[in-house]
């Protein structure tokens, strides 16, 4: 199974270091000026964001869609759930799309197929049809979320490759506190289900920006450009035949330490450092204090300013890092980026156990302290989450995409399967503090 992928890898030398002799013409494309690159890459990054923005979107109306399906809050909680168990399964499929067809027609179909399944979500008349335009929802959504790496990777160079690959990783981790801070405001003023038309919405003048504006970065290496297509003209861009293998050759990289590692490690931060402290909010918060949507969706303000706080720490010192290695006469190898993540890992440790001690100690008094807590943590897991996919995307820039794909599927089956176990770690310690 792994052999499809593993073929096209480069190899590590005597050293175990990672060959990184490639040709940049085929990885990356500049046939654009940098800036309309630049607006491509803000579009593919909010695309991203809108996969985990969507996904924690319901997260404020938790109780109110419990009390209009007569089913349990934790039930209610099952159609974010499965939002993200499908986002991690569905890039398997548009990778190989993706690569024969081009970035930009699966992001159009994607808008458009997720437009259709937040309108459905909004019209649904029963527990059951929800959940499934949520998945529809998901399936359609999810394609930005695996291949933006790949975006990054073939629209600039190596030397800045942290700074942008940063832009879409940190718009893919502030969807998760986003959503419910923007959302919390709604539910509360015109009721949940108008938070699917908000959706649809957006869906809408993504399409209509991304239709315009949307650039194609994909070309095969040692193929000749294609020549530049209008709007209405799409193209087989690799005329490679796509195989049943293609479909599931991403997970080949399971073979690849260097990639298992950067995918586990940072899927655990990100679990810990952001599922973790978003799912929590909304079910403690209103039991504990009391608070309503809007009181708990201001709850992530903390979150969402300590991942901008962990951008620019983990995208600006982690270049700066490789060039001031590069300034001695020393090319970096990609490890050397690693040195940073420490930071980061002890943050999520230390931000993580405040949260939930001052939680504890809190009583049924509000206080500010694990808002601190969940800020810190969510500093640590931005950091860890753009040198972890820049480093695994340097030692493999050719594979890219199924690198994200590789890291999305880690990410998503990691944050579906949490919640179900370690709340049975929280409550219990909660209440017996």
């Amino acid at each position: 199974m792994a052999k499809p992928v593993v073929d096209h890898f480069e190899q590590h030398d005597e050293n175990n270091s990672v060959d990184l002799g490639y040709s940049e013409d085929n990885v990356e494309t500049f046939d654009h000026p940098k800036w309309k690159r630049t607006v491509n890459l803000v579009l593919v990054s909010f695309h991203s964001m809108m996969a985990t923005f969507s996904a924690a979107a319901i997260q404020s109306g938790f109780v109110d869609i419990a009390e209009d399906f007569h089913i349990s809050v934790q039930h209610a909680s099952y159609l974010t759930s499965l939002f993200i168990v499908v986002l991690g399964a569905a890039p398997l499929f548009w990778r190989p799309l993706g690569q024969t067809y081009g970035r930009r027609p699966i992001f159009l179909i994607s808008l458009i197929g997720s437009l259709v399944g937040n309108i459905g979500c909004a019209k649904s008349p029963s527990y059951g049809t929800m959940g499934l335009c949520r998945a529809i929802a998901a399936w359609f959504i999810s394609p930005a979320t695996s291949l933006g790496s790949a975006v990054v990777a073939e629209s600039f160079e190596k030397k800045d490759r942290a700074r942008y690959m940063g832009v879409w990783t940190t718009m893919v981790t502030l969807g998760v506190p986003l959503a419910p801070f923007v959302f919390g405001f709604v539910t509360v003023r015109v009721g949940y289900r108008w938070t699917y038309w908000i959706l649809a919405i957006i869906n809408a003048v993504q399409f209509v920006l991304f239709f315009f504006l949307g650039l194609e970065t994909r070309h095969v290496p040692g193929q000749a450009t294609v020549k530049k297509s209008g709007y209405f003209t799409f193209h087989r861009i690799d005329p490679t035949p796509i195989k049943i293998v293609d479909f599931i050759a991403p997970l080949g990289l399971i073979t690849r330490r260097n990639v298992v590692i950067a995918a586990v490690s940072y899927s655990t931060a990100f679990l810990w450092g952001s599922v973790t402290t978003t799912f929590e909010i909304p079910q403690i918060f209103p039991e504990t204090y009391g608070f309503n949507n809007q009181q708990v969706g201001l709850q992530y303000i903390g979150i969402i300013l300590g991942t901008l706080i962990g951008e620019f720490a983990g995208g600006f010192f982690s270049d700066q890092w490789m060039w001031r290695r590069q300034r001695r006469g020393r090319k970096p190898e990609p490890e050397y980026r690693l040195w940073l993540s420490y930071f980061g890992y002890l943050l999520v440790i230390c931000g993580v156990v405040v949260f939930f001690v001052q939680i504890a100690k809190s009583g049924t008094k509000w206080n500010i302290t694990p808002i601190i807590g969940a800020a810190v943590a969510a500093v640590g897991n931005q950091i860890i989450t753009t040198i972890m996919i820049t480093y695994a995307v340097d030692c493999y820039p050719s594979e890219s995409a199924a690198i994200g794909v590789f890291i999305t599927f880690i990410r998503q089956t990691l944050g579906f399967i949490g919640p179900f176990w370690y709340v049975y770690g929280i409550e219990p310690g909660i209440d017996k503090y």
